[in-house]
């Protein structure tokens, strides 16, 4: 196989990325994200309920498209915005949907994920604990709130 530097051979990032992101519908790579807290160890990902932001960040991370892996949506805003994500009206493949705060075990939560085209998003679900498909406004069940652009895609 010749050298992927090869002036001969042109890295595809954008497609490359794309493919990631649907490749990794059902995955269980992002279940659990493991913390110390007064001597014990908590799966603060739950088994895949809580793993929308560790998804994602993930994948923009191994793309160097932000700075680390987040475990919460409002950090992983905050990287999107530091690292040159820029807010826009209409979904692009690729852009970063970030969804509203919906009440769930008494408590409001943020969702993020990925527009794919054709009205499609991947995001992690809470009751699977792995990337799905699904409808971009979870059939207008769930009003996105931001879409997040990065130019370098």
């Amino acid at each position: 196989m010749e050298n992927i530097t090869s002036t001969k051979i042109k890295r595809l990032i954008f497609e490359t990325y794309i493919a990631v992101i649907k490749n990794s519908i059902g995955a269980n790579l992002f279940r659990n994200f493991y913390v110390k807290k007064n001597n014990r160890k908590i799966d603060v990902a739950n088994n895949g309920e809580f793993s929308c932001a560790f998804y994602v960040s993930s994948i923009l991370v191994l793309f160097k498209l932000i700075k680390e892996v987040h475990l919460t949506v409002d950090s992983t805003v905050k990287d999107l915005e530091k690292s040159g994500w820029k807010k826009i009206k209409k979904p692009k493949i690729g852009s970063i949907l970030v969804w509203e705060s919906l009440a769930f075990n008494s408590e409001a939560h943020k969702h993020v994920g990925f527009f794919i085209g054709n009205n499609k998003a991947i995001s992690n679900s809470y009751k699977k604990g792995c990337p799905v498909e699904h409808s971009w406004n979870f059939n207008g069940k769930r009003k996105v709130d931001f879409i997040f652009w990065n130019n370098n895609l």
